[in-house]
């Protein structure tokens, strides 16, 4: 069965709200989602009923506790991690990879080399760069094609050496929506016996993800933007969580994976997370059973999880092909990626666009007035953004879908986008 959007849309609370008199078009997804019903339960009860520390005797601290290593499995099973050992919570992706990359850090040695990508979002540069510059090791930079918004990575071959560390890619950019070969690059950079990074944070929201598949060494996502709370997961192969030091208070316990999560967890946000893999499981069972019956090698939440996504995917590329379809149709209208219809699988439907004279920001006000949620500038995707040359222009209007987004819906956005674009290009 394909995704069922109007009942997506009855368990996300929000949807039905009104912005100054009218619904809103919520095509900001890119920057956080918004949250079912399942998140608000979970929280709430979390709150209400078990709002403790872990680890103690009482009632409260003995629920909390339960609470936190439901969520570490549920997010296990959503990657297909090993372990639940292997999952690291905390208060997001950027402030996970700051802790990485520290603890990374005292493995390499001056003239050590890492490779970098130019298609990112900051969090998977700076952390690497400011590593990079304590340690005094050499950045190597894999480009990126400005026509294709795609990879080669043929160029990555140039790049590997024995001198080679460590290599961090995204799984799909936040800006061009392109859905990068993670798998491949893991293989080449493991075969290069150097230690792979994946920012899978824009791509969770969008498609499955199994880390076991990919290869990768660490790989990294945020459940506030695949309809969760505010928090940051971490996941890496237990045997480097068990090499690596962690910057750790002397009380705090030794054991995995406690002794990366510093301070005192969200006992609220871990349930939050909890109850967006509950929301996605419901995504599976209802509407993901027949993809299920294909998939080889899973079995119960994991195959279920795995079918959500899948069809996910399936869904949202329809939303792809009608958002980038209305746009390609307009004139002066450039959309940075991939907008081949044979090629939508290998996209999300994150599509930035620009126009010559036309200020990204103005764009977005204009679309803000008709309560269409989106965003301008350069979403933290610098270097992108500086390849596409746009960054003296204002950078790009980014306007992104997700599954409980509807085809309608991309037709508002593409008519306000028109309207603007119209009336205010400069000769």
């Amino acid at each position: 069965m394909a995704i069922d959007v109007r009942k997506v849309r009855e368990q996300f609370p929000a949807l039905g709200l009104l912005d100054e008199g009218q619904v809103a078009v919520h095509l900001d997804n890119p920057a956080g989602t918004q949250v079912p019903r399942q998140v608000v339960d979970r929280m709430t009860r979390a709150l209400v009923r078990s709002n403790a520390n872990f680890g103690g005797n009482f009632r409260t601290t003995r629920d909390a506790t339960e609470i936190s290593a439901a969520a570490h499995l549920a997010m296990a099973d959503l990657l297909n991690a090993p372990s639940e050992r292997e999952i690291v919570f905390g208060p997001n992706m950027t402030t996970l990879t700051f802790m990485l990359s520290r603890s990374l850090g005292p493995r390499f040695r001056e003239g050590d080399e890492i490779i970098l990508g130019r298609m990112e979002h900051d969090a998977n540069v700076t952390p690497w760069r400011l590593m990079a510059e304590e340690r005094g090791l050499v950045v190597r930079v894999l480009e990126f094609d400005p026509g294709s918004c795609r990879y080669d990575l043929s160029l990555l071959d140039a790049l590997l050496s024995s001198r080679t560390r460590f290599a961090a890619m995204s799984l799909a950019s936040n800006l061009t929506g392109t859905v990068n070969d993670a798998g491949t690059f893991c293989r080449k950079v493991r075969a290069a016996g150097a230690l792979s990074f994946i920012d899978a944070v824009h791509y969770a929201p969008h498609g499955p993800i199994d880390v076991q598949a990919l290869g990768c060494d660490v790989l990294a996502c945020s459940p506030y933007k695949f309809f969760g709370p505010h928090q940051g997961v971490l996941w890496a192969r237990e045997a480097l969580l068990e090499e690596l030091r962690p910057y750790k208070l002397r009380a705090s316990a030794d054991a995995l994976p406690g002794r990366f999560e510093t301070g005192t967890p969200s006992l609220e946000g871990q349930a939050g997370t909890l109850g967006a893999i509950e929301y996605l499981e419901w995504v599976g069972t209802t509407m993901g059973q027949d993809i299920a019956t294909r998939i080889d090698g899973m079995t119960g939440r994991r195959r279920t999880l795995h079918a959500a996504m899948t069809s996910i995917a399936e869904y949202e590329q329809a939303l792809s092909a009608r958002l980038i379809g209305n746009l390609g149709a307009l004139p002066g209208v450039r959309i940075h990626g991939i907008t081949d219809r044979t090629l939508l699988r290998h996209r999300v439907p994150t599509v930035s666009i620009s126009k010559a004279g036309v200020d990204p920001d103005a764009w977005d006000q204009a679309l803000a007035s008709q309560g269409i949620c989106a965003w301008s500038g350069h979403s933290y995707a610098v270097d992108v953004v500086q390849r596409l040359g746009l960054a003296d222009a204002g950078g790009v209007l980014r306007i992104g879908a997700v599954h409980y987004n509807t085809g309608e819906e991309m037709d508002i956005a593409a008519e306000a986008v028109a309207s603007f674009a119209g009336r205010s290009a400069r000769p």
